[in-house]
C-alpha cells in the first residue's frame, strides 16, 4: 500500500506492530521455559500478560482508526525473535542461557519503544489523543519492562560469570 499520508502511515505501523505482538504471544512461553532464574521467568510470564493487554490496545486503536483488525507481516520481530531462538538453543540451561534471553528480550524491547514512540508521534501529530494515550500507555509498559530486565541482568551476568556451583542465586 502506498504511503500517501501520516494516517496511512499510522495504520500500516499499526499493523506491524499487531503482528509483532501477536508473535511476542508466542515467543514469550517459550523463553520463559528456557530461563532458570525465577525473576526472568517471572518477569518474561508477567510481560506476556501486558502484551496480551497491549494486543487488545491495537485492537482499539484500529477501532478508533475505523479499519479492520488486520496484522502486516513484521519481519523485525521475525528475526529477533529466530535470533533469540537460536542463540538459546546453542546453549545448556544455566545463567549463561539467561543472559541471552535477557539481551534478546531487551533488543525485543528496544524495537518495540522504537515503533511505538514512532506510532505515537505519529498519532499525536493528526490530532489522535485517544490514540496517542493507548501507544503511550503500551510505549510506557515497554520500558518498564526494559528497565526489569536491566535490574534482573545484574545478578544473571554475574551468575554466568561465576564458575560452574558458585552461583550468588
Amino acid at each position: 500500500m502506498p504511503s500517501d499520508s501520516l494516517k496511512t502511515i499510522l495504520i500500516e505501523e499499526i499493523k506491524d506492530l499487531y503482528h509483532a505482538e501477536g508473535q511476542l504471544v508466542k515467543a514469550l512461553p517459550k523463553l520463559a521455559d528456557a530461563a532458570i532464574n525465577p525473576r526472568l521467568k517471572e518477569g518474561l510470564l508477567h510481560h506476556l500478560e501486558e502484551t496480551r493487554g497491549q494486543v487488545t490496545r491495537l485492537e482499539q486503536v484500529f477501532e478508533q482508526l475505523q479499519v479492520p483488525v488486520k496484522a502486516k507481516t513484521c519481519p523485525a520481530m521475525k528475526g529477533l525473535i529466530e535470533e533469540a531462538n537460536e542463540r538459546i538453543s546453542e546453549h545448556e540451561s544455566g545463567p549463561l542461557r539467561d543472559a541471552l534471553i535477557i539481551g534478546a528480550a531487551q533488543r525485543v524491547e528496544h524495537y518495540e519503544i522504537a515503533a511505538y514512540g514512532t506510532a505515537r508521534a505519529y498519532a499525536e501529530e493528526l490530532g489522535e489523543d485517544r490514540i496517542a494515550a493507548l501507544l503511550d500507555e503500551t510505549l510506557e509498559e515497554e520500558g518498564a519492562a526494559d528497565r526489569k530486565l536491566t535490574e534482573i541482568s545484574e545478578t544473571v551476568n554475574s551468575d554466568a560469570c561465576a564458575p560452574a556451583g558458585d552461583l550468588a542465586g
